[in-house]
């Protein structure tokens, strides 16, 4: 059934950003058609260009706003160097269980994000992968420190990185709450097996809420 919103700008808007990521998810970006979207928020497609001038740009913001939220929330959730999680594997710990929180909350997002990178420009797909990267780079930074003080065995950082960031990433495609593991129980048992990827031998840090 359509939603109907109010006048106010920025409820349409969020109404628009909300059934696009539902619809390009479900349909992918070139199935989907601006008139699809208009009828499923309630409003006339002339409506939509008001926000959005084009189809491509809505994407783009869909995707800069993914992202930008993900590197805030890693921004928020870093323990703080000196503190009993600042070491590096206390940093992974938390790195990894806001990863998987995050993306979990937004299952049709990351889909949205990992899928249509395809469908940007030239221009707009740098920006994104620029922003995949500084996000990325934290990661590694975690790595190499991890790998300095001996806490670590990682002979290539970036290739564990990678490796890390698409084992947790891939948990939106199974994950199911109703079903055997809760997600506390996930975010604590990938951030064990984490851990057993970069070779760490030490205490097992705590991350904040896995083990709540």
């Amino acid at each position: 059934m359509a939603r109907t919103t109010g006048s106010d700008g920025e409820r349409t808007e969020a109404a628009i950003r909300e059934a696009a990521v539902a619809l390009i998810a479900r349909l992918g970006f070139e199935a989907m058609s601006m008139r699809q979207l208009a009828a499923e928020v309630g409003v006339q497609p002339a409506a939509l260009y008001r926000y959005f001038p084009t189809k491509e740009e809505l994407l783009y913001a869909l995707m800069c706003t993914h992202m930008d939220g993900l590197i805030a929330s890693w921004g928020e959730a870093r323990p703080a160097e000196g503190s009993d999680n600042g070491s590096p594997a206390g940093q992974l710990a938390a790195f990894v269980e806001n990863h998987i929180r995050f993306h979990l909350a937004r299952r049709a997002s990351t889909h949205v994000n990992n899928l249509e990178l395809r469908s940007l420009s030239d221009a707009r797909l740098a920006h994104v992968l620029a922003l995949r990267t500084a996000y990325e780079g934290e990661l590694r930074a975690i790595l190499r420190a991890g790998a300095a003080t001996g806490d670590f065995a990682v002979a290539d950082v970036t290739l564990t990185a990678m490796a890390i960031i698409q084992m947790i990433t891939g948990v939106i495609v199974w994950f199911r709450p109703d079903e055997r593991l809760s997600e506390d129980q996930v975010a604590a048992t990938y951030h064990t097996m984490t851990m057993r990827l970069v070779g760490y031998a030490g205490p097992t840090p705590g991350s904040g809420r896995a083990g709540d």
